[in-house]
């Protein structure tokens, strides 16, 4: 099994797809579309089965990593402001993103630039050992949805102890 794409609510489909294309690199498969609730189609259907009866449409992108990971982004038409993190709340409460420890400022720059905001500083896995040089640092879209930037694959990041 590999991994498809992640689905992210956003508070504004505009700036998200601006955010997610300029400040992280992602590529547009489908732009900004909009989705309303009806039995007719079979993607009338699948959403109010997902999304249940009242939902009352929204917008939807979809955006791919250069590796081909989709990125699924949602625009409810009744939404929250920003994304409230709740640390005590189950499910899935960011995603990650791979690039060279060496563009790691330029990105962090592109972030702050699109609305985005840094989480902490970077920090390294294995401080102790110059030869394990996997960095990472977490950071937050312009709606409050926490990521991370990995230096190394996630296999070689944890294949061994860290501190």
């Amino acid at each position: 099994m590999k991994m498809n794409h992640v689905g992210i609510m956003v508070g504004d489909m505009d700036k998200a797809v601006e955010f997610y294309t300029k400040a992280l690199g992602l590529r547009i498969v489908m732009n900004k579309t909009k989705v309303i609730e009806e039995r007719e189609s079979a993607i009338g259907r699948m959403c109010i089965a997902v999304f249940g009866e009242g939902f009352k449409g929204f917008n939807i992108a979809h955006l791919v990593t250069t590796d081909g990971i989709g990125v699924e982004l949602f625009e409810m038409k009744d939404r929250q402001e920003r994304h409230e993190v709740d640390f005590a709340r189950l499910g899935i409460f960011h995603f990650c993103l791979q690039l060279p420890k060496e563009q790691f400022d330029t990105a962090i720059k592109r972030v702050g630039e699109y609305g985005g905001k840094v989480r902490m500083d970077i920090m390294r896995y294995h401080p102790e050992n110059e030869l394990k040089q996997a960095q990472m640092v977490y950071l937050e879209d312009p709606f409050g949805n926490l990521f991370e930037f990995y230096s190394h694959s996630y296999e070689d990041t944890y294949a061994s102890d860290y501190e």
